[in-house]
């Protein structure tokens, strides 16, 4: 990397943080101001290059990995055949209605390439989408087929752009060797994804260092993706696997692990993400510059008719799979409303893009430009006019996931309580094989007593909404209030004394991680 491109990413990096700041102190989604504040910079600053080999290899596995490594797998399993419609089903099918209708626009285009193009600006990137919908409290069940979807459908996707591509450059590919190649890559993924999640399990079982394990937990995405496509098989399935395994057994960490691997990844994702979507509105100057030999008119006309068909043709198939789903029996059926809301959720992203830009030198420039600037319009306009449309959309149609949230604090409150008695009962169980207490030892057995009984108390106020009779302050929400800023009071202590040199640093930095700790406990 030469220092102007290294300078250009790190301009790149501070802006996109400096807007995302901005969008999260205002509550707006921050990938749709990204996208739009580089839109707006691209014509005034020289050009920076989107590499294919910086999207694919450095920034899509860790982010598939921490999506994956979050996700449940035990919903995802829920919804299994939902997911695989959708993140095989409708991403060969948009590659086939975008690849004919490209075809028909541009004739003098090589059918390979039209597919080719179908299959770049299949799969949608339901990172705004996730964002809006979890911030407008959309039902768990369709974040869960929006993220499982987004999981899988780039494997499928890049399968059918590289069995395109393939035709383009090298000639007729049969359909037999095109099935072939997509279960290579399939079964080839799945493979090197168990092995290598039954191999870091079994490190992590020996290994019982938070900072190790964490640290380990960095490589991963990037080992899983370049062993799979050392080999042709999923980069993008081998990361998935790894990250739902792995995620699946978190409770056998360490709560040392299970605390900074939330850190990191929330870090990690906040970073990429701010890079990945300001990159995406820095191209429009590339982009628009390698077009040559069409009239204004015809790209315009071109690029609506892709981005058009590319809308549409998620709702046929959403729509056709949800009247499949009312004939059918077992999976349980989604509403209209929820229907269309995973309809309209079809943001593209830089995967598209970074296919795009991978388009091999081989194929003619002028397809090539135009290849590109179809992809481009399509992610813009889809983030742009489905992602700005698409909170509205979630309150008109009155989907929430109210009766989720209350289940939820129900089954936490019972569950709490449960756990409570389960302790109690331990404790009970060690005081009596201990003999009688001193005075202090009661002291401290009280203690552990009283906090038990304020974090039950506490799971069955939020059930209540967290206010007590008439909106009053209720007893954990007192304490929480009260004790926060008593710890803010200790701090301020602690500082006075290592500024006036009666408290070492070191001595500081452990204190402050205690009460740190402490007010963590408070917030949750």
């Amino acid at each position: 990397m030469s220092p102007i491109l290294g300078l250009q990413l790190l301009l790149v990096a501070g802006g996109a943080i400096g807007v995302a700041a901005i969008a999260r102190r205002r509550g707006w989604p921050a990938p749709l101001l990204l996208v739009a504040a580089g839109l707006l910079v691209s014509p005034l600053v020289p050009p920076v290059p989107l590499q294919p080999e910086l999207v694919l290899f450095v920034f899509l596995p860790p982010l598939l990995y921490s999506a994956a490594f979050d996700s449940s797998y035990l919903r995802l399993r829920d919804v299994r055949r939902a997911v695989t419609l959708l993140s095989v089903g409708l991403v060969l099918f948009t590659t086939a209605v975008v690849g004919w209708v490209v075809h028909l626009l541009l004739p003098d285009l090589h059918l390979a390439l039209a597919f080719a193009l179908g299959a770049i600006i299949a799969p949608p990137d339901a990172v705004a989408a996730v964002a809006v919908g979890r911030r407008l409290g959309l039902p768990r069940r369709s974040l869960t087929i929006l993220i499982g979807e987004s999981l899988f459908n780039d494997a499928t996707a890049l399968t059918a752009y590289r069995v395109a591509i393939g035709a383009a450059v090298g000639g007729t590919v049969s359909l037999l060797d095109s099935i072939g190649q997509f279960l290579f890559a399939a079964v080839g993924g799945v493979a090197i994804g168990l092995a290598l999640a039954f191999a870091f399990a079994w490190l992590f079982r020996h290994t019982r260092d938070s900072l190790v394990e964490n640290t380990l937990m960095l490589l991963i995405p990037f080992a899983a993706y370049l062993a799979a496509e050392s080999v042709h098989a999923s980069g993008v399935i081998a990361v998935v696997i790894v990250g739902l395994y792995l995620g699946n057994s978190m409770h056998l960490r360490g709560f040392g692990t299970r605390l900074v691997s939330g850190a990191v990844w929330k870090v990690t994702d906040f970073f990429l993400e701010a890079i990945v979507f300001a990159l995406i509105g820095l191209q429009l100057v590339t982009v628009i510059r390698g077009i040559t030999g069409y009239s204004p008119w015809e790209v315009a006309g071109y690029a609506a008719a892709v981005l058009g068909v590319t809308i549409v043709s998620r709702f046929v198939w959403v729509f056709a799979t949800y009247l499949l789903k009312l004939l059918s029996k077992g999976d349980s059926q989604p509403t209209v409303p929820q229907t269309v809301i995973l309809g309209w959720a079809g943001m593209r992203g830089v995967v598209s893009l970074a296919a795009a830009f991978a388009i091999p030198p081989e194929v003619p420039e002028r397809d090539r430009a135009m290849l590109l600037f179809l992809t481009f319009t399509t992610v813009i306009g889809t983030l742009l006019i489905q992602g700005m449309t698409f909170p509205s959309l979630i309150r008109r149609l009155g989907v929430s996931s109210e009766q989720e949230q209350y289940e939820d604090r129900l089954a936490e409150a019972a569950a709490q309580q449960a756990a409570l008695e389960a302790g109690l009962a331990e404790l009970e169980r060690l005081v009596a094989e201990e003999g009688e207490p001193d005075e202090i030892q009661k002291q401290v057995i009280d203690q552990l007593r009283e906090k038990s009984w304020r974090r039950s108390l506490t799971a069955w106020e939020r059930l209540g909404g967290g206010t007590g009779p008439g909106g009053a302050e209720t007893p954990s929400a007192l304490y929480r209030r009260l004790r926060r800023d008593m710890l803010q009071a200790e701090r301020r202590l602690f500082v006075r004394l290592r500024d006036e040199r009666r408290l070492d640093d070191e001595v500081l930095r452990k204190v402050m991680a205690e009460l740190d700790f402490e007010e963590a406990i408070l917030e949750r």
